[in-house]
């Protein structure tokens, strides 16, 4: 019996807690701060790897995607994180942000705003300046290519209707749908966006490719010219 106390994750060091609890129990019993404390592997002299995770996950709201967000040296304000650790949390942070765009990617057809939303949020959605994205689809609608097509500062981006409707006449592409993010938050589309819209149509129209949409992207939401009759 006492042997068997030896393996109990009580018995073990508070640090290594959570990879121990990872072994017996699996990934999907931890916490988010005792995964993070795994990635951090030790606190201070004063608090735990988990008690240390927690208190910095409190302070992005307990929110994994805020964690996301945050820089290396706001990372490195944190008593305790240096910039190895800081450079952990990021790169953790990084691959599940690439992770649910390759999952994005997987979706290839579209069959309403919602897939766009789903296929285009996680590359564009948290970015902290604004982005312009063009889908290429097929007769199938299903998506050849999509690419960027302009990136500019935090209020506003160009966009070179010439270069778009090229790649579109490359890749013999029968459609496109428009998608840019608003880091502000806000879903309104400005005027700006409407006029490019219009512009963009009315270029496709003459060479027999549609714009089936264009969404302004935010972190949870969207807004789609189709879905609004604006198009």
């Amino acid at each position: 019996m006492e042997e068997n106390n030896s393996f109990s994750i009580k018995n073990w060091n508070e640090d290594d807690r959570p990879r121990e609890k990872l072994l017996l129990k699996g990934r999907t019993a931890l916490s988010d701060a005792e995964l993070i404390a795994i990635l951090i592997g030790s606190g201070s002299r004063n608090e735990s790897a988990v008690s240390l995770s927690q208190r910095i996950l409190a302070s992005a709201g307990n929110n994994l995607n805020e964690l996301g967000r945050l820089t290396i040296p706001e990372l490195m304000k944190y008593k305790g994180i240096g910039e190895a650790k800081a450079i952990c949390i990021a790169a953790a942070m990084e691959l599940g942000r690439r992770r649910r765009a390759e999952e994005a990617l997987e979706r290839k057809k579209i069959t309403s705003s919602n897939s766009v939303f789903e296929y285009v949020q996680p590359i564009i959605g948290e970015l902290p300046h604004e982005e312009f994205w063009i889908l290429y689809l097929n007769n199938s609608n299903k998506i050849i290519k999509s690419a960027q097509l302009s990136k500019g500062g935090i209020t506003g981006t160009v966009v070179d209707v010439r270069l778009a409707f090229k790649e579109a006449l490359q890749l013999g592409a029968v459609g496109i749908i428009l998608a840019h993010n608003h880091p502000s938050g806000t879903l309104k589309p400005s005027q700006a966006d409407i006029q490019l819209t219009r512009k963009l149509k009315t270029a496709g129209e003459s060479l027999d490719i549609k714009v089936l949409d264009h969404l302004i992207i935010t972190e949870k939401a969207y807004f789609s010219f189709a879905d609004e009759n604006m198009l």
